[in-house]
């Protein structure tokens, strides 16, 4: 007596729709990685140079209060009063940069500068920071992105 061999149906499983799924997650998840990377890219940048004191980190100038002023191409701007100095009158006598060291240097011991950097502005900031420390002012001073746009929290 034989068996009889009785053969069942192959069952075959079908990954068409599990692996459209998967393309349509990976398409969507691309679409919002290069959505979100234009968007950081494209929107303009606002920085927040804070001097810290004794409450906040231990330095040199801890218990002194910053002047804030932005060296550019062309010359300087002082902040808060967006007073513009031409590269050109740095130097003058009766310019806002001067009256402004002036100031700092009468009360130096409690009083410092802050120079916000941009990268085309090197050789202003260079001329400023002899000019500063000429009056043994102390200065810091922090490089920032030509598009960023400042906020000067005093």
């Amino acid at each position: 007596m034989s068996r009889r061999s009785h053969s069942r149906p192959s069952i075959e499983t079908e990954l068409f729709p599990f692996l459209s799924v998967l393309a349509c997650t990976i398409g969507t998840l691309i679409l919002l990685i290069i959505v979100l990377t234009m968007q950081l890219f494209t929107s303009q940048r606002e920085v927040a140079i804070v001097a810290k004191n004794k409450t906040n980190e231990i330095g040199k100038n801890r218990s002194k209060t910053p002047h804030y002023i932005e060296c550019r191409h062309d010359g300087v701007i002082i902040h808060p009063s967006q007073k513009f100095v031409a590269q050109e009158n740095l130097e003058d006598p009766n310019s806002a940069l001067i009256n402004l060291i002036s100031e700092v240097k009468a009360k130096r011991d409690r009083e410092y500068v802050i120079v916000a950097l941009r990268p085309d502005g090197l050789e202003v900031f260079q001329k400023v920071r002899d000019l500063i420390e000429k009056e043994e002012i102390d200065i810091g001073y922090e490089p920032v992105e030509k598009d960023w746009k400042l906020k000067i929290n005093n």
